[in-house]
């Protein structure tokens, strides 16, 4: 492990194998680091939760291997006392990211500068999102997707799709990082069925996914893509396109 002058280790902290932390880094809490990160000048990983109701008592922030934190990205601890913000393998945080309480982030996401997850946020694997995105909380990202830069989202981000806008709406597949990831033609047409039939607005949600199973190869991704849709957080899911304006049902 290399650690960089300026930097703080807290006494709580517990590091793996081949980590690098630069100039200036604050690890705090009761944070639990895999093997191989890096923390470029200024990162803050661990510290306390932006939630008036936290005072102090252990709540957990766990990070998996090989990830690399931007400079002066930041990523707080669970808000309720045992709880965890926890952040996968192989992720890519760029400058200012922030990253709130109890977020669980998977593997294999790319999140640019200045993106903000709110408290309890989710994201599934091989996610892009582009600069100035605000994610609100307990909105979830689903696998494969796109956000495109400065948009806001307030409800769950189907998987495979690309949203953009404030608030975000569906602008079609993310045809580019479904091919980056090796889907075939044949899964992304079937997709390209499932989400016309979804956010066609002719059915209720139930019923176009019942459609969807009828007349659609149900792929794996496509099973993936009903399940989430059927299953929404809170928040509810995005089923509006650009070109809706209706809210959904």
């Amino acid at each position: 492990m290399e650690v960089g002058p300026f930097s703080i280790i807290g006494k709580n902290v517990v590091i793996g194998k081949g980590n690098v932390i630069e100039s200036s880094v604050l690890i705090t809490g009761w944070t639990t680091i895999g093997e191989n990160n890096r923390f470029f000048k200024g990162a803050v990983i661990g510290e306390w939760p932006q939630d008036i109701k936290y005072n102090g008592e252990p709540s957990y922030t766990d990070i998996g291997n090989g990830n690399v934190f931007r400079e002066y990205v930041t990523v707080h601890r669970g808000a309720e006392p045992g709880t965890r913000t926890i952040i996968g393998n192989n992720n890519l945080l760029m400058a200012y990211v922030h990253v709130a309480h109890n977020c669980k982030l998977g593997s294999d996401n790319t999140i640019a500068n200045y993106v903000g997850f709110a408290g309890h946020v989710e994201v599934e694997d091989m996610v892009t999102f582009g600069g100035l995105c605000g994610i609100h909380q307990f909105a979830r990202i689903g696998k494969m997707a796109m956000v495109a830069g400065y948009s806001k989202v307030i409800q769950d981000v189907p998987p495979f799709t690309l949203v953009e806008g404030m608030p975000a709406r569906i602008m079609g597949l993310n045809i580019p990082g479904l091919r980056r990831r090796g889907l075939t033609s044949e899964s992304r047409n079937a997709l390209k069925k499932a989400i016309s039939i979804i956010t066609s607005r002719k059915q209720k949600r139930v019923d176009a996914i019942e459609t969807v199973r009828q007349t659609v190869e149900v792929t794996p991704e496509v099973e993936h893509l009903l399940n989430y849709v059927a299953n929404p957080s809170r928040k509810g899911v995005i089923l509006q396109t650009a070109y809706s304006s209706k809210d959904e049902e």
